[in-house]
């Protein structure tokens, strides 16, 4: 995807080869992205959530919504849809690391889950991540305007969507900021500031850190502008997050160093070592 701010900020991941940790650990790129379709469904992932115990397998949530229609959908045709979208932006698989880490921070952060979902499906859809900057610019209070968000769609989608298609797409991605808490209102989508939690100020920097960002750069990339913090702020938040017990920090002489090992397995740690 043209204008991906994930490349923006490591160059290296262009390479396919380099990337590979990345896709494993369950980040998504190219040209696809569910939102011309689908906005972040964040009450489906809700109510799938709910239904489903934290540990399920990824055929206990497939099962959940096609066999038992645990979502209400009305056809087989839409539960299957419905399953293939939530799966592109959340994985609903354990084997895939940041859709394993979500389920568990799910439980512990009821208040946090709505930016917990927002940047998991920002780390899985493309066509989200590209309106990051739009998004994000714009004033606390001001009104977003749509045509801007339109701009910066067609320059990254180029021609592979059609008018109708980028408007559909402009709709969910809006809707999906609303969903956020970035955005608020029906008709007029007003900017606002959301506030993190400390849970989810970890899931964000271990986003960072999973795409090899270290020490203080994991207060300044994408995933940290997400929370609409400033950094010293942020910091306080990841101390707050270490005495809860997600993540490793400490700051000394003006340096200061976060690890996961607390959050990660031995293997998700193998699997981005090749980052550190």
């Amino acid at each position: 995807m043209k204008h991906d701010p994930i490349f923006k900020e490591n160059a290296l991941l262009r390479n396919s080869k380099v990337s590979q940790p990345w896709i494993k650990a369950g980040l998504r790129f190219g040209d696809k992205g569910t939102h011309t379709s689908r906005t972040i469904m964040f009450k489906e992932l809700a109510l799938l959530l709910e239904d489903q115990e934290p540990n399920a397998s990824r055929d206990a949530y497939v099962s959940a919504i096609i066999d038992e229609n645990c979502l209400g959908k009305r056809t087989v045709s839409t539960r299957k849809l419905t399953c293939q979208r939530l799966s592109e932006l959340y994985g609903l698989n354990p084997s895939i690391p940041i859709f394993r880490i979500l389920r568990h921070l799910w439980q512990v952060d009821e208040n946090g889950r709505p930016l917990l979902a927002f940047i998991t499906a920002l780390a899985r859809d493309p066509l989200l991540r590209v309106t990051s900057t739009t998004i994000l610019q714009i004033p606390n209070g001001e009104e977003l305007m749509r045509q801007k968000l339109m701009d910066s769609l067609r320059q990254s989608v180029e021609n592979r969507l059609n008018t109708g298609t980028l408007d559909t797409t402009v709709r969910n991605i809006s809707s999906s900021w609303t969903q956020s808490g970035h955005l608020k209102g029906r008709v007029r989508k007003i900017r606002q500031k959301v506030k993190p939690t400390p849970v989810v100020t970890a899931y964000s920097l271990l986003l960072a850190y999973i795409l090899g960002a270290r020490g203080s750069g994991l207060f300044n990339t994408l995933w940290a502008k997400v929370l609409d913090t400033p950094a010293e702020e942020l910091i306080y938040l990841a101390i707050e997050a270490k005495r809860l017990g997600f993540l490793d920090l400490s700051q000394a002489g003006g340096v200061i160093e976060v690890s996961f090992t607390r959050m990660l397995t031995e293997d998700e740690r193998q699997l981005i070592h090749g980052t550190d």
